[in-house]
């Protein structure tokens, strides 16, 4: 987990983030995708609770994955969308770590275990309560 004062790229798993609460996403998925990158779009520069209760989280900057019907959705002020041409599993695993690769101190938000294992060394990895925690009504 970063430091005190940390500055890390929360890197979001969309569709398991979004599938992660019963709440009628299926269906629109794209509609309920576009919700969630609308209160990603509050995160970049705030301090967020870490997940583990140490030193709080400065977001430096959010990208989100999006896949299949979502890929079309806009992307607000604020948050990076990657539009996954396949696999958002795939996309997802390339942009955490390119992202270490880059230095950066990174969250990654998904439940998904198969993806967990595909992570770069170092990577933080939350479960989408966290992030439903943390996010702005």
């Amino acid at each position: 987990m970063p430091g005190e004062d940390a500055a890390a790229v929360l890197l979001v798993d969309a569709a398991n983030v979004v599938g992660a609460r019963p709440d009628g996403w299926w269906r629109d998925r794209a509609g309920a995708t576009s919700r969630l990158l609308a209160r990603l779009a509050a995160l970049p520069g705030l301090a967020v609770p870490a997940p583990d209760g140490g030193h709080p989280l400065r977001c430096a900057e959010v990208v989100a994955v999006v896949e299949g019907a979502a890929r079309a959705v806009p992307a607000p002020d604020g948050v990076t969308v990657v539009r996954a041409p396949g696999s958002g599993d795939d996309a997802l695993a390339a942009c955490a770590t390119r992202i270490a690769g880059e230095g950066w101190d990174l969250m990654v938000v998904t439940a998904d275990r198969g993806l967990r294992a595909r992570l770069p060394a170092g990577a933080t990895v939350t479960g989408p309560g966290w992030l439903y925690e943390v996010l702005p009504a």
